[in-house]
């Protein structure tokens, strides 16, 4: 009988940070300031079991952003990047946008309880995915040279993150998103030759 209680006790416990987390994630992405309160009745769980695991607001923060951030990397590795770049943009823009929504509430948490560096290493990998496409395309001609990739890269990121934040005050509708978040970027990455070509089609 002991010898079942230790790995009983840890797959209890593991349960009950999996539950947590999931509810930080939930709580944190409706309202910004959920209180330990909010996210311990949410999981189900008392407040002593949840400082059991998290000793701060802050990690509960970190371990909810990271949660999150790990299941969108899962979903953006299946992304198909191969072929042209602005093709692999617009795949990767359509997949991403609404995965943001969820983590810019949770950034919005972040941003109040932990420190800049942190909430940048935990975004670097989508960042270097982006970063490497923008580079891509560079090489191919398709996007601009004329300004830093990291300022490109990270415009990219604010425009994802205004999608989200409009969407959810309902000023952007769901079915837009997409094309917009897709439209707004692309005219931005894009050659000042290429934009102007564009723009006088569309006059014409």
């Amino acid at each position: 009988m002991p010898a079942t209680v230790g790995p009983r006790r840890r797959a209890d416990a593991e349960r009950n940070i999996a539950r947590v987390v999931s509810a930080a994630r939930e709580s944190l992405s409706s309202d910004p300031n959920a209180s330990i309160d909010d996210i311990a009745k949410a999981a189900g769980v008392g407040r002593m079991t949840l400082y059991g695991h998290f000793r701060t607001r802050a990690e509960l923060v970190e371990a909810a952003l990271a949660d999150a951030l790990r299941a969108g990397e899962e979903a953006l590795s299946a992304v198909d990047l191969s072929g042209d770049a602005q093709d692999a943009l617009t795949r990767l823009l359509d997949s991403s946008w609404s995965l943001v929504a969820e983590s810019t509430a949770l950034l919005t948490a972040a941003q109040g309880t932990l420190p800049a560096g942190r909430i940048r290493k935990l975004h670097a990998a989508p960042a270097r995915r982006v970063e490497e496409l923008i580079r891509r395309g560079q090489d191919e001609g398709v996007f601009r040279t004329d300004m830093p990739i990291a300022w490109l890269v990270s415009v990219v990121h604010y425009v994802l993150q205004g999608a989200a934040e409009e969407n959810r005050t309902k000023r952007l509708k769901t079915a837009e998103a997409a094309r917009v978040v897709t439209a707004t970027v692309r005219s931005i990455l894009a050659t000042p030759h290429r934009a102007l070509e564009d723009r006088g089609s569309t006059i014409l």
